[in-house]
């Protein structure tokens, strides 16, 4: 049985090789001819699996991306193969909540708020956005979450803080997104951020993208970025073809590392590790979490303790001066970047 991991992807190769002839691979640069004798793959956001690639691979069984995004997988033509297919959802939620928490520390001290006076629109309520909108009402911000799918879903409205995504603009001094990137269906999020979204948002408002950057217009935030503070950490383009005038003109600039946490990348390693060795048959692996890695141990923080810790947990300005210096570092940066440790 033959296994290609993407370089980047930590512990897997490891675990798996007692089991399997395992290849550590460029994601970026798998062709055709390199795996087609390949029974797994797992792969993260920059390995782009669909037909092309895969069409030669005839012993195939599973695919498995380290990542909470699978805009990269062509799940259809998976599924018409009968490839078995897992993402790591939700693996590093915590790793963006203390990202998104970093950026709220450094605003609120640049320009001198306090929650009670904010309002927070959350626009995409999955694993992160839920975490960011509890930590919001904790530190004693006021609340507005929009998620059409999952209101339509779980019949959720007003007496759940969930409301139209117009009034969480109109509303809203921060907006922060966390959509999942999807082109077609009811309510598709490629360029949800665009002129029409900007436009209603007041002067002096921030907005907030770690979800991915085609979910923003570059074109659209640039020619609004003269009068709202923006923050992002993923970049339409990335990682060669960032929009340079937007970098210099963005508050915080990180290079796709939001969820960047030593626990993010463990429970993403773990998720489709398990899911691979129950699809194929590899029973001591089932329940597999890397070695020497504590798990996080969620608590609530007040307001002021997490202002004082975030720093030297997650320095966002730091990055920020590295990426605007050196944009073309981006993908070796990401990398390379020193995984933090979740806190809260």
């Amino acid at each position: 049985m033959k296994i290609l991991i993407d370089q980047f992807v930590p512990y897997a190769a490891d675990a798996l090789s007692p089991y399997a002839e395992v290849e550590s691979v460029d994601g970026r640069a798998l062709t055709p001819e390199s795996v087609a004798a390949a029974d797994a793959l797992i792969v993260r956001t920059r390995t782009l699996c669909n037909e092309a690639l895969l069409g030669g691979a005839h012993k195939l069984k599973f695919v498995g991306t380290a990542t909470i995004g699978y805009d990269h997988i062509d799940r259809e033509y998976l599924t018409s193969r009968g490839v078995a297919f897992t993402s790591a959802a939700g693996c590093n939620a915590r790793g963006v909540l203390q990202w998104v928490a970093a950026v709220l520390a450094h605003l609120s001290g640049a320009q001198g708020w306090s929650p009670e006076s904010k309002t927070l629109g959350v626009v995409g309520v999955g694993n992160v956005g839920r975490l960011v909108a509890e930590y919001g009402k904790m530190w004693g911000f006021r609340v507005l979450c929009s998620d059409p799918p999952r209101e339509s879903a779980e019949h959720l409205g007003e007496n759940e803080g969930f409301v139209a995504l117009d009034k969480i603009l109109k509303e809203s001094d921060i907006v922060t997104i966390h959509t999942p990137l999807t082109r077609s269906g009811e309510h598709p999020t490629y360029h949800l951020v665009n002129d029409a979204f900007l436009s209603q948002l007041h002067d002096g408002a921030v907005v907030l993208n770690a979800s991915r950057g085609e979910v923003a217009d570059s074109n659209a935030l640039l020619r609004h970025s003269e009068r709202l503070t923006l923050c992002t950490d993923v970049w339409e383009g990335e990682p060669d073809r960032i929009n340079s005038e937007l970098l210099e003109r963005v508050e915080i600039a990180t290079p796709h590392i939001a969820g960047y946490s030593v626990q993010g990348k463990a429970n993403a390693s773990a998720i489709v590790i398990r899911s691979l060795a129950e699809r194929l048959g590899i029973e001591p692996l089932v329940d597999w979490y890397p070695e020497g890695v504590a798990p996080s141990c969620p608590r609530e923080i007040s307001w002021e303790e997490m202002c004082r810790e975030i720093v030297s947990h997650c320095d966002l300005v730091s990055e920020t001066a590295r990426m605007k210096a050196h944009p073309e570092e981006f993908e070796v940066r990401r990398n390379t970047y020193p995984l933090r440790e979740e806190f809260f």
